[in-house]
């Protein structure tokens, strides 16, 4: 018999392939050297998000504690993980400034309509919905790291210093566990098929936004840092 966790992986493998060719298309580009901080300032939009939605989605799981079994179990899980992405989205201005970008118009941009359909649709879901619908959006966000080497590929392919590519480098290894911890959480969950599905829409509406911000990125002018 399928764990739940097992349930969503399966649902998410239909669409990995489109992500990974979308977030190939920036790597293999010839252009890579210039897209490569156009790629750090345009995610730090999408990972400064995580901490604040996390933190969205315990107060409502909080908030139906009292009769809702299944957020009330999801409570622990978010007050241990929230925490632990504290910081992540200010490795990527630290690599942009590694670059010679400047980390505080990165940070103060208007992140695109493509970047808010990412993390804009969570916080529809665990407001009005269950707050268990961000596990699906974090399956992606945790369950596809970076493989092993991509820093070091990267960094081959655009000469850019090592310096630049350390937000890489510490979740190719990181998200290995915090994988884990997720599936382990979702497993521990009682979840019923609604859930499951709720889970699974949040998932691939990520993995699709993700590639229409791929996509974004691939196309765009090297502005991040036009003197590299």
């Amino acid at each position: 018999m399928t764990t739940a966790s097992e349930r969503l992986r399966v649902k998410l493998e239909l669409a990995a392939p489109a992500v990974e060719a979308a977030a190939g298309r920036i790597w293999g580009s010839p252009r890579v050297r210039e897209l490569y901080p156009a790629w750090l300032a345009t995610m730090h939009g999408v990972v400064r998000t995580a901490v604040p939605l996390m933190e969205a989605a315990l107060e409502r799981a909080r908030a139906l504690a009292a009769e809702d079994t299944v957020a009330r179990e999801l409570v622990p899980y978010l007050e241990h993980h929230a925490p632990e992405e504290r910081g992540h989205d200010g490795w990527l201005l630290e690599d942009l400034e590694a670059l010679g970008g400047d980390p505080v118009e990165a940070a103060s941009r208007i992140p695109s309509p493509r970047v808010a359909t990412l993390a804009g649709a969570q916080y529809y879901w665990l407001r009005h919905c269950h707050p268990v619908s961000l596990l699906g959006h974090m399956a992606v966000m945790e369950g596809y790291s970076p493989r092993i080497g991509l820093a070091e590929r990267l960094q081959a392919l655009t000469g850019h210093p090592p310096a630049a590519f350390r937000a890489i480098r510490r979740h190719e290894r990181l998200d290995v566990r915090h994988k884990r911890e997720l599936y382990t959480a979702i497993d521990a969950l009682p979840l019923r098929a609604e859930h499951e599905a709720l889970m699974g829409i949040s998932g691939l509406h990520t993995m699709e936004s993700a590639i229409a911000v791929f996509q974004e990125i691939a196309a765009s002018a090297p502005a991040a840092l036009e003197a590299v």
